[in-house]
């Protein structure tokens, strides 16, 4: 492996991954990309434990060979001073609240919803989990509406990573049942999120 390039070890359809090879392309940022079978235990091989202790994806290697792991950590690194960072302390820690409350309140609903559905199919006994997960996620978008409705970015008056964040599984959140048509702002805030993803540096 090299020592001098970012190299990522995830799961293509998951969301967390999907933030890294967002700000990745958002940047610039060159990375060697490891597809890893969550599903079959490639996650809990020794190899991947020396990596990440706790078992999950995505885990990134710096290019000075240290390893972090936790998707959200790994996106604040890589913007850590970029245009998509905060300008100062207190932009940089509204940032932070909105890449909590994506894990806290927002991932448990929308992310675990379409993991049950696209990973698992739906399996009958998962069905009142799956119906707890999708209030949950509707709760979530429920806060990201009210704000959307009077700020056209997440955080900040401008583009950052907590829209990066935000973006990821919300975009997919239909996969999980859970249907974003009651949801003007935020379907316009994906629309126009989209437009920028496309974008390079």
């Amino acid at each position: 492996m090299s020592d001098h390039r970012l190299e990522i070890w995830g799961d293509s359809k998951s969301g967390n991954c999907y933030k890294l090879q967002l700000v990745c392309a958002q940047l610039g940022v060159d990375y060697d990309w490891h597809d890893v079978d969550v599903m079959s235990g490639e996650t809990r091989s020794r190899q991947f434990l020396e990596m990440n202790p706790n078992g999950k994806v995505p885990v990134a290697r710096l290019p000075d060979g240290r390893f972090l792991s936790e998707s959200n950590a790994i996106l604040y690194h890589l913007a850590e001073g970029s245009r998509l960072d905060g300008q100062d302390a207190f932009e940089r820690a509204n940032i932070l609240r909105w890449m909590f409350f994506e894990q806290y309140s927002h991932e448990p609903g929308v992310a675990v919803a379409r993991f049950i559905v696209k990973y698992l199919g739906s399996p009958p006994d998962k069905r009142d989990r799956l119906a707890a997960r999708q209030t949950q996620g509707y709760k979530a978008l429920d806060v990201m509406e009210r704000v959307l409705s009077e700020h056209p970015f997440i955080a900040e008056e401008r583009y950052t990573i907590a829209d990066i964040c935000l973006y990821a599984y919300t975009h997919v959140a239909p996969d999980g049942g859970i249907l974003l048509d009651t949801y003007p702002a935020v379907r316009a805030w994906l629309s126009a999120r989209r437009g920028q993803l496309n974008q390079r540096s």
